[in-house]
C-alpha cells in the first residue's frame, strides 16, 4: 500500500473510531446545572486553573484557601472581575480542613507544594468532595496507598490534573496507537528535561531567576521545590512524561508496570548555577544537593513493553519531554517531530515529517475545542485538563485519569529513589489496583466529549 492510499484509508478508520461513546447510564450519569468549586492554593498554578474555571458560566467559585494574603487578594479580584461575588477566604495553614467541610462545594482543585497534596486530597475525599489534584499526587508510597484506600472507602473520586495527556501531538499518536498504525507496541521513551534552575532559585522578589536564593529567602517554587533537590535523589517529576505513555500502553487498563530500575549521575548543575550567578562565597554554594543531574529510569510492563524515563532539571538544555513511540511497524519521535512507518513512509529507513499525520489523526477533542483552548496555558492543554475535571464533577462520573493512575504515575518518584539508593536494583512496582487492572477498560479520550 502506498503512503497516499494508507493515509486516505486510515482517515476513514479515524472517523469511525471517533464516534465511540461511553455508556453514561452505566456510570449513573446525572448532569448538574452548575458546579461549585473551591481552590486550595492560588499561587501561579492555582490561578491558572482558576482563570480557566472563570471562563465557564456553569462554574461557581465558593471558596479559596492560601496562606499568602497577596494571592488571596489577586484571586478574589479575578473572581469579581468575571462578574461573580468574592469567594470565602481561608488563610490558615490547616484551614483547608474547614473549607472542605462546606456543604456548598462539589469539587476542590488543589495546587499546593507537593508535600501537601496527599493530606489535602484525603481531607477533601473524606468530606465527599471530588478532587482535582496537581502533579505529583504524592511523595511517598505510604501516601499512595492512603489515597487509594480513601477513595475505596469513601467512593469519592480524584483526578490527577496531568495536562500533558492532552498535548495535541501525543493525542494524535494515541489515535494512531489505538488504530494499530505502529503495529504492536514495544517501547516508549519520555521524561522531563527542563532547565529549572531559574525556577529553583530567584532573588526573593520575582518567581523566576534574578538570584540564587531558595527556601525562606526564595519566592514561589524556589520557596519549597528546591528543598526536594537537597533531600532526594530520584525522578522527582515523572508524570508529564509517563502520563501520555501510560495511555498509549493501557497501563492500569489491561496492562501494568511490574518493576523498575533507576540510576542517577553525579550532582553538579545546581552548585554550578549558584557559583556562576552568586559567586563561590555565597552561602548556598556550600549546600550539598542530593539530586543527580540526570536520572534514568527503566520500567518493564506486564505485556512485554519497556519504558525509559529521563529526569533532567539541573542542566543547560532546551525543554523536551523526549517522547518516542516504537512498535513493530514504526516509530514516532517528538524531538524533530518525525515519524517512520515501515510499510508507508516513502523512503526506506528515512524519517519523514509528522505534520501530515498530525493533521490526519488530530484527536476529535482538539478538533472540537481548538478555539476554546487557544488562550489556555501550556499550548491549550490547561483548558482540556480542567474541562475534564469539571465535566466529571458535573456529570458525577469517574474521571478518565483516576486515583489509580495518579498514584501509579507518581509512585515512580519514591520507587526510583529506592532503586538508586540500592545501586540501581530492580524494584517491584506495587499493583495499586489490587488486580483490577486486568479487567479495567481504557476510558481516556475515546471521543470528542470526554
Amino acid at each position: 500500500m502506498d503512503r497516499r492510499s494508507f493515509l486516505k484509508q486510515s482517515s476513514f478508520a479515524f472517523i469511525a473510531g471517533s464516534v465511540i461513546q461511553p455508556n453514561w447510564a452505566s456510570f449513573g450519569y446525572q448532569e448538574k446545572a452548575n458546579v461549585r468549586l473551591a481552590f486550595i492554593g492560588v499561587g501561579l498554578r492555582g490561578r491558572n486553573h482558576l482563570q480557566q474555571a472563570l471562563y465557564r458560566p456553569d462554574v461557581e467559585i465558593t471558596a479559596i484557601a492560601d496562606i499568602d494574603p497577596a494571592t488571596i487578594k489577586e484571586s478574589n479580584q479575578m473572581i469579581q472581575k468575571s462578574g461573580r461575588k468574592a469567594a470565602a477566604v481561608y488563610s490558615g495553614e490547616k484551614d483547608f480542613e474547614k473549607l472542605v467541610q462546606r456543604s456548598d462545594i462539589d469539587g476542590v482543585v488543589i495546587s499546593t507544594p507537593w508535600q501537601w497534596h496527599t493530606p489535602m486530597a484525603i481531607a477533601a475525599m473524606n468530606a465527599g468532595k471530588y478532587v482535582g489534584l496537581e502533579v505529583p499526587a504524592m511523595v511517598t508510597l505510604k501516601e499512595a496507598w492512603d489515597l487509594v484506600e480513601t477513595h475505596e472507602k469513601t467512593g469519592t473520586h480524584l483526578m490527577l490534573l496531568e495536562n500533558v495527556c492532552y498535548r495535541r501531538d501525543v493525542m494524535a499518536v494515541l489515535n494512531m496507537v489505538r488504530q494499530g498504525l505502529f503495529g504492536e507496541m514495544l517501547y516508549a521513551h519520555c521524561g522531563y528535561e527542563h532547565d529549572l534552575r531559574p525556577v529553583k532559585f530567584n532573588d526573593g522578589k520575582q518567581p523566576y531567576g534574578g538570584g540564587v536564593e531558595f527556601g525562606e529567602k526564595g519566592l514561589s517554587e524556589a520557596h519549597w521545590r528546591t528543598q526536594h533537590s537537597v533531600d532526594r535523589n530520584g525522578d522527582l517529576y515523572p508524570t508529564h512524561g509517563i502520563g501520555p505513555v501510560a495511555e498509549w500502553l493501557n497501563i492500569n487498563r489491561g496492562n501494568r508496570f511490574i518493576r523498575l530500575s533507576s540510576m542517577a549521575t553525579k550532582s553538579r548543575g545546581l552548585h554550578k548555577y549558584i557559583v556562576d550567578n552568586g559567586g563561590e562565597s555565597h552561602p548556598n554554594a556550600k549546600v550539598n544537593f542530593k539530586l543527580g543531574d540526570i536520572v534514568t529510569t527503566s520500567i518493564q510492563c506486564q505485556n512485554g513493553e519497556n519504558v525509559v524515563i529521563i529526569h533532567d532539571t539541573n542542566s543547560p538544555r532546551p525543554y523536551s519531554l523526549g517522547f518516542r513511540a516504537q512498535g513493530t511497524e514504526g516509530i514516532w519521535m517528538n524531538d524533530g517531530n518525525q515519524i517512520y512507518l515501515a510499510k508507508v513512509s516513502p523512503k526506506h529507513d528515512q524519517w519523514e515529517p509528522f505534520a501530515d499525520y498530525q493533521a490526519k489523526y488530530d484527536h476529535p477533542l482538539w478538533k472540537r475545542f481548538e478555539k476554546d483552548a487557544e488562550n489556555a496555558g501550556h499550548g491549550g492543554m490547561d483548558f482540556f485538563v480542567l474541562r475534564t475535571f469539571i465535566e466529571s464533577v458535573k456529570r458525577k462520573l469517574p474521571p478518565p485519569i483516576d486515583v489509580y493512575d495518579a498514584v501509579t504515575w507518581s509512585a515512580i518518584s519514591p520507587l526510583s529513589e529506592e532503586s538508586i539508593s540500592k545501586g540501581g536494583s530492580l524494584i517491584e512496582f506495587p499493583d495499586f489496583t489490587k488486580g483490577k487492572w486486568s479487567n479495567r477498560k481504557p476510558v481516556f479520550a475515546l471521543n470528542d466529549d470526554f
